[in-house]
């Protein structure tokens, strides 16, 4: 394994990101990947004090709820353990959504203000506080950020030849992401790193990218591409910077121990 990563993003945006790593073993990306899931903290609503509650849902039904409810997260301004009040009061007949909870801190407000928590008809009544704890996914699995970590090997497809003139080409099924290394499609031929394209471009078939071609498909070794979604408590981007920190943190703690 090389000593230093090469970093392409394919897709990025605030909450879904798509990129390549190139000179990561198998070890590392599953490393970056678990980092990503149990390492970085969130906020996320552990204790509730309900006021009243008439609706037509068991207090533990709604406080299960609303554990679930991304809170937005500034990493740097709180630590692990630090707790945020939060407070609901909603009168039916309405909706109580995540947008009617107030915080404490303006810092840490729902991620997403529609998110349903209950029903309430005529006369009904939902009022409760409640604290927001930070911890990590190693504690519970609500506290998450990243609610969608995966990663697959790059795959580099050649053409090695016509197909045959009689012969049917059943369709050829490829997802993710794909290093271009054929001549007619790669913007520099003699570039040693094909094109990135994604293979929903031609509908994840790799007949309708090379009709009437006979196509070789191979792993990119030390290469990988990682999709990521978080549930908006903050961006992927910081989401991946904290894993890897978690990752270099934790090296540097067992080289530290190793040298005594």
């Amino acid at each position: 394994m090389t000593n230093d990563f090469e970093v392409e993003f394919i897709e990025r945006g605030d909450r879904k990101a798509r990129f390549l790593v190139r000179g990561a073993s198998p070890a590392v990306a599953n490393g970056i990947r678990r980092a990503m899931v149990a390492d970085v903290p969130t906020f996320s609503i552990d204790t509730v004090r309900f006021v009243e509650n008439s609706s037509v849902m068991f207090d533990e039904m709604i406080g299960l709820r609303l554990g679930l409810v991304p809170l937005t997260t500034p990493l740097d301004d709180f630590e692990v353990g630090d707790t945020v009040t939060l407070a609901l009061d909603v009168q039916g007949p309405a909706t109580a959504y995540s947008g009617d909870i107030e915080s404490s801190d303006a810092l840490v407000q729902p991620a997403d203000e529609n998110v349903p928590i209950v029903e309430l008809k005529e006369d009904q009544h939902l009022e409760f506080e409640a604290d927001a704890v930070l911890d990590t996914g190693k504690a519970h699995a609500k506290h998450q950020g990243g609610v969608s970590v995966g990663y697959r090997h790059l795959q580099r497809v050649e053409v090695v030849g016509d197909a045959g003139e009689f012969e049917s080409q059943d369709p050829n099924i490829l997802r993710g992401v794909i290093e271009e290394a054929a001549a007619d499609y790669a913007a520099d031929e003699t570039a040693e790193d094909g094109d990135l394209v994604p293979t929903d471009a031609f509908d994840n078939d790799l007949t309708n990218r090379y009709p009437g071609k006979e196509v070789a498909v191979h792993d990119v070794p030390e290469a990988f591409v990682f999709h990521v979604e978080t549930d908006g408590s903050f961006t992927v981007e910081e989401l991946v910077l904290r894993a890897a920190g978690s990752l270099g943190d934790r090296a540097a703690e067992l080289e530290e121990k190793v040298a005594v």
